[in-house]
């Protein structure tokens, strides 16, 4: 099973997902009809919305509700619990697009999901900063409307407010190891990536969504959430090297958007493979275009990773992985079902966005 092919549990859930997002956009500017005075920033913030929170794949919100649903016995699951599930889903969602909104412009971004970045749309600019906190700001909104009285609603809180600090820190790592105009190769080391990747990615992507699930169903022990932890942040490290792959080698119809590692001077996967078998002359070709937005110059560093057969690297890493990812998952998840996990390694195995 690969990338490739649709998970049905996922597919089934899907429609479902969907169909709760306008409830949640109308829980969130149902201000507009009570505070007149800000009717506009509301529609503002609808707009926000219905642009950055759709479009993706939805796979860590929907991670949610099926994690839920493989924990839980489905008598036990009434339509609130099944609402609450949904919603929490879109609190992994919307967090997401702050941190999205927030790195394009970061990045420089042009394009994301297959639309322009929200800041480059004409109007909006550094306004989406604040945009960017109204997106986070929504999370909370959201958790206390549907979760305060639930009695996983403070660890949830707690869950929301320590993921968003680890994915600043991630984010920070990558920019003080990457400044602009500032190419420094011996920053690229196989450490510091897997501290960027682990608090840039993997948190937010894969230890969210599933223990969120596992506090809503009642399992806050901390054996239980270190097992899933261990697993879930070898799973995230993986699918950020995917994404690092697919940033250069992907096809940009298929992914989305287009790549700005080699132009950004990112601690990327394959920067740091690329140091880790080139000789002195190629390792001075690297110091020369890395980091340079110019068009020859990324094309010269992308030859040069397929002069390393960086390509063929990376496909012997992806099945080595997925074996060691599913021996991880029969050793750590004993307590948990392990087709929790091993559906998410499925998911994004052989994916090409």
């Amino acid at each position: 099973m690969n990338g490739d092919h649709k998970l049905d549990v996922y597919d089934r859930e899907k429609q479902n997902f969907l169909q709760h997002f306008p409830q949640i956009v109308k829980v969130l500017t149902e201000d507009d009809t009570k505070c007149p005075d800000t009717g506009d920033a509301v529609a503002r913030l609808r707009e926000v919305l219905e642009y950055n929170a759709i479009g993706g794949k939805y796979q860590r919100g929907l991670t949610v509700l099926v994690t839920l649903q493989a924990l839980v016995e489905p008598k036990k699951l009434d339509a609130d619990s099944l609402q609450r599930a949904l919603t929490v889903g879109w609190c992994v969602e919307l967090l997401q697009a702050f941190f999205l909104v927030a790195d394009d412009i970061m990045d420089a971004a042009l394009t994301r999901r297959g639309k322009t970045c929200w800041y480059q749309k004409p109007g909006i600019g550094l306004d989406a900063v604040n945009d960017a906190f109204l997106l986070e700001a929504c999370v909370y909104r959201l958790l206390k409307f549907y979760c305060r009285e639930q009695p996983y609603y403070l660890n949830l809180i707690e869950l929301f407010l320590q993921t968003s600090y680890q994915t600043e820190i991630g984010q920070t790592l990558d920019l003080i190891t990457a400044p602009q105009g500032n190419v420094d190769l011996g920053r690229f080391t196989e450490k510091r990536y897997k501290s960027i990747v682990r608090y840039k990615a993997a948190f937010y992507t894969f230890y969210l969504p599933v223990a969120a699930a596992m506090y809503m169903a009642g399992i806050d022990g901390e054996e239980e959430h270190s097992s899933a932890k261990k697993i879930l942040l070898e799973i995230g490290e993986f699918f950020q090297i995917q994404d690092d792959y697919l940033d250069l080698f992907g096809d940009p119809s298929v992914t989305g958007k287009i790549g700005t590692d080699i132009q950004d001077n990112k601690c990327s996967w394959l920067v740091v493979q690329c140091l880790l078998r080139a000789s002195p002359e190629q390792r001075q070709i690297l110091q020369e275009n890395y980091g340079q937005k110019e068009a020859e110059k990324v094309a010269r560093v992308k030859l040069l990773y397929e002069d390393l057969d960086l390509p063929a690297v990376f496909e012997q890493y992806e099945k080595a992985s997925y074996s060691r990812l599913v021996a991880l998952i029969e050793q750590c998840a004993p307590t948990l079902p392990a087709a929790i996990f091993l559906g998410l390694v499925h998911k994004i195995y052989k994916r090409k966005k």
